[in-house]
């Protein structure tokens, strides 16, 4: 059964994600990624430009997320902003682990990110903060919710042998604690009982 280019440029993606997780994103090069999957450079190149252009299409899922939890957590408030937050970035860490790995390991070689396409991301990372120090302007909720945050992205990057529903739980958890807040009072247990 013939391939078709589609089925390449996914197969191209998926081969990229695990070498630049495993080697580096500096480290791939793009005829790398083309003698992983067993296409030329020149067939890879159709697809993609340059390891920026793959690297855009691998993050842009992850962006698109937290777009929307950006969104969402807009019309919220208080407690509820809080636990919405740590919730859903806990659902989007584990949903992109490798995606996440890649960004953490590779900070220094990314450090300038591709333009992701998403409107308005310019100050998410200040505003989930926010959300997720239910709106306090009190120093020791932001700090409390940057510790939690930065947490949950550090963990979701680290090769931890756990299943999903294990690390779901420890980062529920732990965040909710780091911001003085019991797994009862968010609903962790129907939380978990999801998945």
């Amino acid at each position: 059964m013939a391939r078709t280019s589609s089925g390449l440029h996914e197969r191209l993606l998926a081969s990229a994600l695990r070498l630049f997780v495993s080697r580096g994103f500096r480290g791939t090069s793009l005829a790398d990624i083309a003698a992983d999957v067993g296409c030329s450079k020149a067939s890879l190149l159709y697809h993609f430009s340059n390891k920026e252009a793959i690297l855009t299409e691998l993050l842009m899922p992850v962006g698109n997320e937290v777009f929307d939890l950006d969104a969402r957590l807009a019309e919220l408030d208080g407690e509820e902003a809080a636990v919405t937050a740590i919730q859903s970035f806990v659902g989007i860490t584990l949903r992109f682990r490798r995606e996440i790995k890649l960004l953490f390991d590779n900070l220094a070689d990314v450090s300038c990110l591709p333009d992701l396409g998403v409107e308005a991301i310019d100050g998410i990372r200040d505003r989930l903060i926010d959300a997720v120090a239910g709106r306090s302007t009190d120093p020791r909720d932001r700090i409390a919710a940057s510790i939690a945050l930065g947490g949950i992205f550090a963990t979701g990057a680290a090769d931890l042998p756990y299943d999903d529903r294990t690390l779901r739980e420890a980062l529920l958890t732990g965040a909710l604690r780091t911001l003085g807040l019991g797994p009862d009072r968010a609903g962790l247990d129907s939380e978990l009982g999801k998945n």
